[in-house]
C-alpha cells in the first residue's frame, strides 16, 4: 500500500500492519459478517416493531447506525480504545467509519491524515465490504458539512486497501420475498398464525431466527416453532418437516439435499415417502422420505429426532 504523501512514494508500514492485523483475527470475514448482520438486526429490532428494512427506520436510528456498528466491532474483536480515535489496532490509531451508501464514508477532522477503517453493508444486495485508508488531504474531496465533516474523493476511493470486497450477508428473508407474500405471512394477528404461514409459504430456503422474531413479535418466537402448538406441530398434516441446526436434523437436510441450517436457521420442506430407486432420501422417525413434488399426494409429516 502505497502513503504518497507529499508527493513521496514510501509504503505506509502502519497501515499494512493494520489490515494485516484485521485480516488475521478473521480470515474469512465471518465474524464481520456477523457484526453487520448483527447490527442491521438490532437497529430493525424486528421481535419489538415487526420491521426488516433500512427504509423502515427512523433518520435518528439511521445516523446511529455507524455507532451501533463500532460498538459491536470493539465488542466482538476486543479492539483497545485509541487515545484520539475509535480503535487502537496493531498499535497504532484507527477511527471507525460505517456508511450505507458505499463510498460515503465521513472522515471528521481528527481523523485526517490517519487510518480509517472503512465498512458498507446492503441488505438488499445482501453484501458487505470492509477496508483501511489513511485519510490524506489529497484523497478527501472538498466540501464538509455543519459538522466539518469530509468524504473521500474519486482517488481517495481507488486508494482503499481492501480486506474484503466482495462479502456475503447473510440474507434478510423478508425483503428478498415477493411482496404479496409477504403481505400473506404477515396478515394475521396472531405471532403463532404468521410464523405457520413463514414456514407454509417460503420452503426450501434457510430461515434466520431473527426472521421468526420479526413475524412472531414475540418475545418467547422460538415457541412459535416447535411441535407443541408451534409451526412444526399445526405444519404436520400439510407433509412439512422443519429441521434446525442440530446435526441430526442437517444431516436429514442434506440426504434429502435440502440447504442445511447453519446456526440459528431453520428450513422448511414438504416430504413424502420414499419408494425403492429414489434418490435423495432420509430416514426420518424409522422410514424413508424424500422431498415431495408439487403433484404428490399430501401425507402428514413424519416427527423429527428432538435432538
Amino acid at each position: 500500500m502505497e502513503r504518497g504523501a507529499d508527493g513521496e512514494n514510501d509504503p505506509d508500514e502502519e497501515l499494512t500492519a493494520v489490515a494485516v492485523s484485521l485480516r488475521g483475527v478473521d480470515p474469512g470475514g465471518s465474524r464481520t459478517a456477523s457484526v453487520l448482520r448483527q447490527t442491521l438486526d438490532q437497529l430493525y429490532d424486528g421481535v419489538r416493531t415487526g420491521r426488516y428494512r433500512w427504509d423502515q427506520l427512523q433518520k435518528t436510528e439511521k445516523t446511529h447506525c455507524g455507532t451501533l456498528v463500532e460498538i459491536n466491532m470493539q465488542r466482538e474483536f476486543g479492539f483497545k480504545d485509541g487515545k484520539k480515535l475509535d480503535f487502537n489496532i496493531a498499535g497504532f490509531e484507527v477511527d471507525c467509519k460505517y456508511s450505507q451508501d458505499d463510498g460515503r464514508w465521513m472522515i471528521p477532522p481528527e481523523a485526517h491524515g490517519e487510518i480509517c477503517m472503512v465498512l458498507w453493508a446492503n441488505d438488499n444486495e445482501s453484501a458487505w465490504k470492509m477496508g483501511v485508508v489513511r485519510a490524506l488531504p489529497q484523497l478527501l474531496s472538498g466540501g464538509m458539512n455543519r459538522d466539518s465533516k469530509t468524504t473521500l474523493n474519486a482517488a481517495g476511493r481507488e486508494a482503499v486497501c481492501w480486506i474484503f470486497r466482495h462479502g456475503r450477508l447473510a440474507e434478510n428473508t423478508l425483503l428478498h420475498l415477493p411482496e404479496d407474500t409477504v403481505d400473506q405471512i404477515m396478515g394475521s394477528n396472531s405471532g403463532a398464525e404468521r410464523v405457520r404461514r413463514l414456514f407454509l409459504l417460503v420452503q426450501q430456503r434457510p430461515i434466520r431466527r431473527e426472521i421468526v422474531a420479526t413475524v412472531a413479535q414475540q418475545v418467547d418466537y422460538m415457541k412459535r416453532v416447535r411441535d407443541n402448538g408451534g409451526a412444526r406441530g399445526t405444519l404436520k398434516p400439510e407433509g412439512i418437516i422443519i429441521p434446525g441446526h442440530y446435526s441430526t436434523h442437517q444431516a436429514i437436510a442434506a440426504a434429502l439435499n435440502v440447504p442445511v441450517p447453519g446456526k440459528g436457521e431453520f428450513v422448511s420442506v414438504r416430504v413424502c415417502p420414499a419408494q425403492p430407486g429414489d434418490a435423495h432420501v432420509a430416514e426420518i422417525d424409522g422410514s424413508l422420505w424424500r422431498v415431495a413434488a408439487d403433484d404428490d399426494s399430501v401425507v402428514p409429516a413424519p416427527m423429527l429426532p428432538k435432538r
